[in-house]
């Protein structure tokens, strides 16, 4: 069952293939490090913990997957205090693929709130747009690791 919630950030982008295609590449890790994150501890699958990397960023955190519904929809959720997210894949009649990403169960208020959906939106956006290149062109843009250039981090 899928909890609604006000308090959500949501990124969505057409994808020029078909859904089984699109889906993959959320569940095989060997895919996904070409647009995400950099390393995996294993595929997604329902009800199992899996670990992502950013290695370029020196992080990580627990993904469990709660429910797959192949080339239709990933739920999982992640963080500490967990968040969940979820991917919808709907079939277009072309043979593209329109993909939402949603992510809810913010427990910030205020600013603070404003701040972590601004965040999820722009982070979720970067991933579907790193995806798109990927898929249909076959492009690995490095949008993640060109997110925060380690030299203005360390700059602040």
């Amino acid at each position: 069952m899928m909890h609604e919630d006000a308090k959500f950030s949501m990124a969505q982008m057409l994808i020029r293939k078909p859904a089984a295609t699109v889906f993959e590449a959320f569940i095989d890790p060997s895919l996904t490090r070409n647009f995400w994150f950099t390393g995996s501890s294993g595929r997604l699958e329902e009800g199992r913990e899996v670990i992502w990397e950013w290695e370029m960023y020196g992080v990580s955190t627990t993904v469990t997957a709660r429910e797959i519904v192949p080339d239709e929809k990933i739920v999982f959720e992640w963080g500490n205090p967990a968040t969940t997210v979820v991917f919808v894949f709907k079939r277009l009649h072309d043979g593209a693929t329109y993909v939402t990403a949603k992510e809810y169960g913010y427990r910030a208020e205020g600013d603070a709130l404003l701040a972590v959906i601004r965040d999820s939106t722009g982070g979720f956006t970067t991933v579907l747009d790193g995806l798109k290149a990927f898929l249909e062109h076959g492009i690995r843009l490095n949008l993640i690791g060109d997110k925060f250039p380690r030299e203005l981090k360390d700059a602040k």
